[in-house]
């Protein structure tokens, strides 16, 4: 029997929710002039943005009564500003940012000079209003707890471990996040990195730099500790080509993070249902439009307001849960070669 996680993933959402009331003043609905700006940073990081966050954000703001204008960067920083300057220029009464490369910090201070509040939302900005994200760190011990999880099933002692660490863009406040819970768990549990090569969110890199690190170590690895999906996906192309299967750690469930995960390519991945996220970021954006004054329970080391969302560590027999929450089709993890791995821990498609 398939098992329905959305009522837990909907409780969780209830949680940051209770945070947004708390200092809320009464407010009979939605303005129809109120308007939100939201900047997407690219389609290729992640398919998230597109497939999931751009329609989550638009039904529940629209429904709430107000106008929102929702643009993609595209991965480039000038469209990222130019886009900005259009939508500031048509009127915006909050902004909801993904930062990328640092392009949304001139934004958010334009913004704010015109009385804008700013949200960061899945990356931080220095000097936001509020920053609404799923617990990074927790997600980086999710991850290095992989890692371990890996080593132990191999029999390997983490000290003794040869291990390369595939970070993200230095470029992204949420990288430095992911790196610090990992390493909090992996070099606790006494791993030293045995290579370190700069990262990227992108898997050609980091099947570039991994293949140049295996290269230094004499084809010698026990585990690689890979910031996300992507970028695991990048380091299995060459363990594959070297005929090397070793722990891989990774995030966002993707459609190939899940495949790999189930071919036992991929240790797990970190599970971040974005409706979790995109309803807190919604609910913060409408409180705010309505104008309501709400408060966190948590908040970034420089103050900022932090709304935290709780991931779900997912291996083989988790996947189920993405499937059945409508974040993955079983069609598409299950084709070709997958299939049999599919069959072997009982996936179904959603009902």
């Amino acid at each position: 029997m398939k098992k329905n996680s959305w009522a837990s993933l909907a409780a969780t959402a209830s949680v940051a929710a209770i945070a947004l009331t708390a200092c809320s003043s009464d407010s009979g609905g939605g303005d129809a002039d109120g308007r939100a700006c939201v900047i997407l940073p690219d389609a290729a990081s992640s398919p998230r943005w597109e497939n999931g966050d751009r329609p989550a954000l638009d039904e529940a703001i629209t429904a709430a009564g107000f106008s929102v204008d929702i643009q993609n960067a595209e991965g480039d920083t000038g469209q990222y500003a130019t886009i900005a300057e259009q939508q500031l220029t048509q009127g915006c009464d909050v902004m909801l940012l993904v930062d990328l490369q640092g392009a949304a910090v001139s934004v958010m201070e334009n913004a704010q000079a015109e009385g804008i509040p700013v949200i960061a939302y899945d990356r931080p900005i220095a000097g936001a209003d509020y920053y609404v994200s799923f617990d990074n760190v927790r997600v980086g011990e999710l991850e290095g707890q992989a890692v371990l999880d890996g080593l132990d099933a191999n029999g390997i002692d983490p000290a003794d471990a040869v291990v390369v660490y595939i970070g993200g863009d230095p470029a992204d406040g949420n990288a430095a996040m992911f790196y610090e819970g990992a390493t909090s768990v992996m070099e606790g549990a006494g791993i030293t990195a045995a290579a370190e090569p700069p990262g990227l969110w992108d898997g050609e890199h980091s099947a570039t730099v991994f293949e140049q690190a295996l290269t230094d170590l004499g084809g010698e690895v026990d585990a690689v500790w890979a910031a996300n999906d992507t970028n695991a996906a990048g380091v299995i192309t060459i363990l594959d080509k070297n005929g090397l299967t070793v722990p891989v750690s990774g995030q966002d469930a993707s459609v190939a993070g899940l495949q790999n995960v189930l071919l036992g390519k991929q240790t797990a991945t970190v599970y971040k249902p974005f409706q979790v996220e995109a309803e807190a970021a919604s609910e913060l954006a409408i409180a705010l439009l309505n104008g309501e004054t709400p408060e966190a329970d948590m908040a970034l080391e420089d103050g900022t307001p932090f709304i935290a969302v709780d991931p779900i560590l997912v291996g083989p027999s988790e996947v189920q849960q993405v499937i059945d929450d409508g974040n993955a089709d079983y069609d598409e993890i299950c084709a070709g070669d997958v299939a049999s791995a599919c069959d072997e821990v009982g996936l179904e498609a959603a009902a």
